[in-house]
C-alpha cells in the first residue's frame, strides 16, 4: 500500500524504531492506537532487521507501512558523521512521504534539523543516563560523543517525551534542558492463558544489557531449588554473550510463548540497575505474576505497592523472597493480583491519549484539542 493514497485524509506520522528491543513493542503499541485514532503511521527501522514474527505483527497494525532501511542505530554509528547521515536520510522519506509529524525515538536524528514537519523526539534510554546508572568514572569518549549528538538532536526536536517521570528527570539533569513531556508506556494485555502456576521464577529483556543486571538473578538462581528461566538474547549488537550459570537461558522467544510462560509462571524479577520503563515487568503484571523488583526510581514510581523491591546488588536477598513467595502461594497470588489491579493504568489507550496531548501540542491544526473537535 503507498502511503496517503489510500486515506488522504488522515494524518501521516513517520516514527523510526528498531527491532532491537522494547522500542519496537512500543511503536507498534502507538501506531495501532493512532489508528484508533485515525491517524496513518510509516514506521521506519534502523538498525538490525526485524525477524519474521516481528514483521508479522507489524503487518497486523492496521494504516501502518513498515520500512526496513538498514541503517545504522545512533548508538551503533561508528562515528559522529554517520548520525548526521541517516538523520538525512529520514529527513528525506519524511519530505517524500508527505509526513505531518515525524517522532524519532531516536532524537539524536534531529541533530542538524531541516525537518520540513514538527519533530517528537522519544527519549527511551541513552548512554549518559546508562552510564550513570551502571557505570562509574568518566565516559568514554565513544559515548560522549554519541552523548553530544543526542543533546543536540533533543534541543532541535520541537517537544519531548519519556515514559517515566524518574527518567525525565534523569535525562533533564544529564542534558541540562527541560524535563520531557511524560506519558507512561502501554499495553494491550493479552487473552488469558489458562493452567497452573508452576513452581519457578521468570525473567525476560536484553540479557545481554548490563543495565538489566541479570548476574544478580543468575547468582540468586544458584540459592534456590526451583529454576529460574531467563527469555531474551545473549549476545548483543556488540561484545561477547553472556553466559548464565545457573539460571535456564530460553534465548529470545516470540511474544506468544512469553506469554505462556509467564501463565506457567508464579514470579516475574528484575534486578535492572536500569530501566526507563519495563515493558516485561508491565507484560508480566498483566499476567498476574508476583512482581519482584529491584529498587530504582522507575520501578518505585510505577509498582509501589504492588511489587516486592530488593536490593539490586543483593542476590541473597532476591532468593530469599523468592522462597518465601513460592512456600506462600496465597501470597503470591495476592501480589500477582496487586500487579494485575496496577497494570491496568498502563492501557495502549491511556498512552495513545497522553501522546496525542502532545501532538496537539505541536500540530494544533491536525490533532485540534479535544473540545475543538467536539465543537467541529
Amino acid at each position: 500500500m503507498k502511503v496517503g493514497l489510500a486515506r488522504p485524509t488522515r494524518p501521516r506520522v513517520l516514527m523510526t524504531t528498531d527491532a532491537v528491543g522494547g522500542v519496537w513493542t512500543y511503536s507498534l503499541d502507538l501506531a495501532a492506537g493512532l489508528a484508533r485514532a485515525g491517524v496513518e503511521t510509516t514506521l521506519v527501522v534502523l538498525g538490525p532487521s526485524p525477524t519474521p514474527d516481528q514483521v508479522a505483527q507489524a503487518h497486523a497494525v492496521p494504516h501502518l507501512t513498515l520500512i526496513d532501511t538498514c541503517l545504522p542505530l545512533d548508538w551503533m554509528a561508528t562515528e559522529p558523521a554517520e548520525i548526521l547521515e541517516v538523520g538525512a536520510a529520514v529527513r528525506g522519506l519524511a519530505r517524500g512521504l508527505g509526513a505531518d509529524l515525524v517522532h524519532l525515538n531516536s532524537p539524536a536524528l534531529a541533530a542538524e534539523g531541516g525537518f520540513t514537519a514538527p519533530v517528537v523526539g522519544g527519549c527511551h534510554s541513552c548512554l549518559a543516563t546508562w552510564w550513570g546508572a551502571v557505570k562509574d568514572g568518566p565516559m568514554p569518549s565513544d559515548f560522549r560523543w554519541r552523548s553530544q549528538a543526542l543533546w543536540q538532536g533533543m534541543l532541535a526536536c520541537d517537544a519531548l517525551v519519556a515514559p517515566t517521570a524518574a527518567f525525565a528527570e534523569d535525562t533533564a539533569r544529564a542534558y541540562e534542558i527541560p524535563r520531557p513531556f511524560v506519558v507512561h508506556n502501554g499495553r494491550s494485555a493479552p487473552a488469558p492463558v489458562l493452567g497452573a502456576r508452576e513452581a519457578m521464577v521468570f525473567t525476560s529483556g536484553r540479557l545481554w544489557d548490563e543495565g538489566k543486571n541479570i548476574g544478580v538473578l543468575d547468582q540468586a538462581a544458584a540459592l534456590i531449588q526451583p529454576p529460574l528461566h531467563a527469555a531474551g538474547p545473549l549476545q548483543g549488537p556488540s561484545g561477547g554473550p553472556v553466559v548464565l550459570r545457573h539460571a535456564q537461558a530460553l534465548g529470545r522467544l516470540p511474544n506468544e510463548t512469553v506469554t505462556r510462560w509467564l501463565a506457567r509462571a508464579p514470579i516475574y524479577a528484575s534486578a535492572a540497575l536500569y530501566e526507563p520503563f519495563g515493558l516485561g515487568v508491565l507484560e508480566a503484571a498483566q499476567a498476574g505474576c508476583a512482581l519482584v523488583l529491584s529498587d530504582i526510581p522507575t520501578f518505585r514510581e510505577l509498582w509501589d505497592g504492588a511489587a516486592v523491591f530488593c536490593d539490586p546488588y543483593a542476590p541473597e536477598v532476591f532468593a530469599g523472597v523468592f522462597q518465601e513467595l513460592l512456600a506462600d502461594p496465597v501470597q503470591t497470588e495476592r501480589l500477582g493480583q496487586q500487579a494485575a489491579a496496577r497494570a491496568a493504568r498502563y492501557s495502549v489507550e491511556a498512552m495513545t491519549a497522553g501522546v496525542l496531548e502532545l501532538y496537539r501540542h505541536v500540530r494544533p491544526d491536525l490533532f485540534p484539542m479535544p473540545h475543538q473537535e467536539a465543537a467541529a
